[in-house]
């Protein structure tokens, strides 16, 4: 394996290029997928805390490794007994990739709206900085009045063209799930029984 190390200079982040491999070790199989993933707590106190020594071994050897986000936590979940069938093949991520897929995906533009929002998936990447597409969510789906907060059931003012009905809170624990909060909650049964049914991920 050859590793990239970032070293910090004087504010610079210069890269090198190691020659030397290290063998792979056989303690462990390596597992790559998408940075973008969801842990439960039991998960991270493992890693924390670690009633063995996997997380930290698997720590220290992703520590010289490029894009260790993008294999620690798998490799982790996948070689320990106790996680390897817990895990979900899916990032909640909506994402458009050229053909063929380079090594990031497409800026989502409006063109792409409706294919995001029908998809039900929660998160979407990539969007460019103050794009109207952004404008577009904020308006249609978040109904957010001047780019403040998202309104809930917990927003006790009395709405008006003058008055934010969030500029006064009741409970903040009150939830009343809307259109796209029933959309989600199909995605994420969907996503469950297709776990369910072996699109596991710790397959090598």
């Amino acid at each position: 394996m050859i590793v990239d190390a970032g070293i910090y200079l004087s504010g610079r982040t210069n890269f090198f290029r190691a020659t030397q491999k290290r063998p792979s070790p056989d303690a462990f199989k390596f597992f790559i997928g998408s940075p973008w993933v969801i842990l439960n707590r039991r998960f991270i106190e493992y890693c924390v805390l670690g009633w063995e020594n996997l997380p930290r071994l698997l720590l220290m050897y992703f520590n010289n490794v490029m894009l260790p986000q993008e294999g620690y936590f798998h490799s982790v979940i996948c070689n320990s007994l106790d996680f390897r069938n817990s895990t979900v093949n899916n990032d909640l991520r909506y994402k458009v990739w050229d053909d063929p897929p380079q090594t990031e995906p497409l800026f989502l533009t409006m063109a792409h709206y409706d294919k995001m929002v029908n998809s039900g998936q929660p998160f979407a990447r990539r969007f460019q900085a103050n794009g109207p597409l952004l404008d577009k969510i904020d308006e249609k789906l978040l109904k957010r009045p001047g780019h403040g907060p998202v309104p809930g059931a917990w927003c006790a003012g009395r709405k008006s063209w003058f008055i934010d009905p969030c500029s006064q809170w009741s409970d903040v624990n009150v939830v009343k799930p809307g259109p796209q909060a029933l959309k989600l909650q199909k995605y994420i049964n969907r996503t469950l029984e297709e776990a369910d049914s072996g699109a596991k991920s710790c397959r090598l």
